[in-house]
């Protein structure tokens, strides 16, 4: 059975099924949306469906990619995806998991975030003041992501109804380095979350397209250059 890996936000989330002390948006009998059970989630349907084991599902919510939160927050120490990633690299986590399948299923705070400026797509020379801008956080999320797995399929699942800097940015910096983008479209949601219809809808639109032709990304881990 293959090994996979989220990183995401609340869309990914359910009470007791993300790591202690991350932020939860989904859970038994809250009245967000109407789903109430972890069964109805994208993931945990598409884990059983397509034989993949989910060794972690290191989504927080209300979390971005880049290095400011809401409120301009720092978060490059807390919540911010590319923290959470480089705490699992120093941790030993892929040493001790031969990681394969990754989703990355972010950015939508990120683009909700009055507070967070777009920036310009970076896809190599990163400084660390560059980490608080959306789109260079992006491109340096896929650069490291695809560093520490060279070999894992990676999967980008873009939000519908983003800003189209970060939608674009997120297909960009995806390709550029080996994943494969997977552009939503049609969810049903409620509180701009979604429902149990919408979280059907994204589950059968990423096994679609994991089971689909790459189109001009021929195998994984290749690397384009801009």
């Amino acid at each position: 059975m293959k090994q996979a890996l989220i990183f995401g936000d609340s869309y990914s989330t359910f009470e007791n099924f993300i790591p202690e002390g991350y932020a939860t948006y989904y859970a038994p009998m809250w009245g967000g949306t109407d789903l109430s059970r972890v069964e109805e989630t994208w993931w945990y349907s598409l884990m059983a469906e397509n034989k993949l084991e989910l060794v972690r599902n290191d989504s927080w919510s209300g979390s971005t990619v880049c290095y400011t939160a809401y409120e301009g927050v720092d978060c490059s120490e807390t919540s911010s995806f590319i923290y959470r990633l480089e705490t699992l690299k120093h941790q030993g986590f892929f040493e001790e998991h031969e990681i394969d399948t990754v989703f990355v299923f972010g950015a939508t705070n990120d683009s909700w975030n009055e507070t967070a400026q777009n920036g310009e797509l970076m896809l190599s020379g990163w400084e660390k003041k560059d980490l608080y801008f959306i789109l260079p956080a992006i491109g340096y999320f896929f650069a490291k992501l695809r560093e520490i797995l060279p070999k894992a399929k990676i999967y980008c699942i873009v939000n519908t109804d983003l800003d189209a800097a970060v939608t674009e940015g997120l297909s960009r910096a995806a390709r550029a380095y080996g994943a494969k983008p997977i552009m939503l479209h049609d969810i049903d949601k409620t509180n701009n979350h979604p429902t149990v219809k919408g979280m059907a809808q994204i589950k059968e639109q990423v096994q679609s397209s994991m089971r689909g032709l790459w189109g001009d990304v021929p195998f994984w881990g290749r690397v384009y250059t801009e």
